[in-house]
């Protein structure tokens, strides 16, 4: 039985990564600066990488149901095990409602998406001044859940790759080669 990912799965969960790192660390520069003409394009840049993300992630969703993940590793504890069943969905889970999120945000405050400049998308609530603070905490609330999520996804990759020595990391990241 094939214990490592799909090369498809493999491309998908780096592209992902590195593009939600990106964008929540440009969400957060970009956060602070003043009103000018380079926020609002960095705005920009982040609204089209969460439209990416989105779709990606639309995409892994969609290979998952046809694919079957690697199976999990045997000897694992059960306690673990139990986290990543109940951390994976809350990923995908996340990893949507953030860009849906930034997306209604920006709908809720009259800024339509337009994705690379050119490509207008539809609005996904109607302008609506009073309540755009909320969808934008909502915004904020799942970016930084989905930085803790990740951090403790790392972190339990890195304790399967350097504590446990098992194959867990080599999965998604061939080329290490078997831990034991």
């Amino acid at each position: 039985m094939n214990t490592v990912y799909t090369r498809t799965s493999i491309i998908l969960h780096w592209l992902v990564a590195g593009l939600i790192i990106t964008a929540f660390l440009l969400g957060l520069y970009m956060s602070d600066l003043a009103l000018s003409p380079r926020r609002l394009q960095l705005y920009s840049y982040h609204k089209w990488l969460g439209i990416i993300i989105l779709a990606l992630v639309l995409m892994r969703v969609q290979w998952r149901a046809t694919h079957r993940p690697a199976p999990e590793l045997a000897g694992m504890p059960r306690l673990q095990m139990l986290g990543a069943q109940t951390a994976h969905p809350g990923l995908y889970a996340l990893m949507l409602a953030v860009p849906l999120s930034g997306w209604i945000m920006s709908s809720a405050s009259g800024f339509q998406v337009v994705l690379f400049g050119v490509l207008p998308l539809p609005n996904l609530i109607a302008v609506d001044k009073p309540p755009d603070h909320v969808f934008k905490t909502l915004h904020e609330v799942f970016n930084y859940s989905l930085s803790g999520l990740v951090v403790v996804h790392v972190g339990a990759a890195l304790h399967h790759n350097f504590i446990a020595r098992d194959r867990t990391l080599s999965r998604m990241l061939p080329w290490l080669g078997d831990r034991r």
